[in-house]
């Protein structure tokens, strides 16, 4: 009676086990659609803005998040298979795919750490030089997009104030006709609208580009790392139930 008893209970665990798998491996799935529309977003959304940064780390991070979103989908489609047909080689395929996922998504979480320590070194030093040295030069015209893309968006002029247009390559060349800033840093754009400096006419932010892209920079590399975390968290949760449910299953044919 204790043996028929333990072995309910055993089978009743089992299914128990099996649904909240499948209920974690559908967020699971959902999390991986998350993950690679994140990535997506930076590169098709911010694409602009990586011009400008000397280091690709920002957007091999992204690159890895569509990656690994796109390797969590088809896993949760795995999963769903391996859950459904009970079959101990889908769900080791499964639990292989989630650890897979897992060291990948610990790889970007670190390369987004890294990048985010030096991320304002690395716009101080890079983004007055691209200002003053690419803007405007043949061959160069991405950069020059992004460059009035930015101050656009971020209604701002120059990396650290407007001031740093009077030594770009650019408005010190004839090709300016006569600009102190380019056009971009008009608060209404028109032709020829940065031959005058005033503040009524063009934007000036106190601590100019710089601060308005790294905090932008910074924020989105907190959306990824909260995306990333979220997943991550449902990826250990369906460690255990695959293990658990694993192991339940594995007891089943002994007690036979």
């Amino acid at each position: 009676m204790s043996h028929f008893n333990k072995s309910e209970q055993d089978d009743w665990m089992t299914i128990y086990l099996k649904y909240l798998l499948f209920v974690f491996n559908f967020f699971f799935w959902v999390g991986g659609a998350a993950v690679m529309a994140v990535g997506i977003w930076t590169l098709v959304e911010k694409s602009d803005y990586l011009n400008i940064l000397a280091s690709s780390t920002f957007a091999v991070s992204a690159y890895i998040l569509i990656f690994a979103g796109g390797l969590v989908m088809i896993t949760g489609f795995l999963g769903f298979c391996a859950i459904i047909r009970e079959q101990r080689s889908c769900l080791s395929a499964y639990f292989s795919m989630l650890l897979l996922i897992f060291l990948i998504e610990l790889v970007a979480g670190v390369l987004a750490y890294v990048y985010y320590q030096r991320l304002s070194e690395e716009l101080k030093q890079h983004l007055t030089q691209t200002l003053t040295e690419n803007y405007a030069l043949p061959g160069k015209t991405h950069i020059t997009h992004s460059v009035d893309r930015l101050q656009q968006d971020f209604k701002c002029c120059g990396s650290n104030s407007s001031a740093d247009w009077q030594h770009s390559v650019y408005i010190l060349s004839v090709e300016s006709s006569g600009r102190v800033v380019p056009d971009s840093c008009c608060k209404t754009i028109t032709f020829k609208c940065g031959k005058r400096d005033h503040p009524s006419n063009i934007y000036k932010v106190e601590g100019g580009c710089i601060t308005k892209l790294e905090q932008f920079l910074a924020d989105h590399l907190l959306i990824m790392g909260a995306v990333g975390i979220g997943v991550a968290c449902l990826q250990v949760t369906s460690l255990l139930c695959c293990t658990s449910w694993k192991l339940s299953r594995e007891k089943k044919p002994r007690e036979f």
